[in-house]
């Protein structure tokens, strides 16, 4: 073979290898780009997502909070409602001892009649 058409054939060789360095250097830094640009979007939804679900337990906490201040505010006031209610059963109960003290007679013959007035009311219907 001649030798300058070697050198041609050599000079043709280093082209093509260094153009295909080029392209694979390319496509290195295309591939780069790109995982660097998902990278980037796939943090920002991931920095997104964290701040949605830190403000929905923030809110979750924020409602648990105000219900339990509610639960303890009904507590108290079921406390106090059964509180007066023993204090009125108690003082029924004494009105009632007092009652059947001062009339005896009469207080039997209201708890009989009291008594079949319920029985009637509680009997089953022929």
């Amino acid at each position: 073979m001649n030798p300058a058409t070697r050198n041609e054939k050599s000079s043709e060789a280093e082209h093509t290898h260094a153009h295909i360095g080029h392209a694979a250097e390319r496509a290195k830094r295309g591939v780069g780009d790109a995982v660097d640009a998902a990278k980037g979007e796939a943090d920002t939804t991931a920095d997104r997502a964290e701040k949605g679900l830190h403000h929905a337990a923030d809110v979750g906490a924020h409602a648990a909070h105000r219900m339990a201040d509610n639960a303890a505010a009904w507590q108290d006031r079921g406390a106090e409602l059964a509180s007066d209610a023993r204090d009125r059963v108690g003082q029924a109960a004494e009105n009632l001892r007092k009652r059947v003290r001062e009339k005896p007679v009469q207080s039997i013959a209201s708890a009989l009649a009291l008594g079949w007035l319920v029985g009637r009311l509680l009997r089953p219907h022929d």
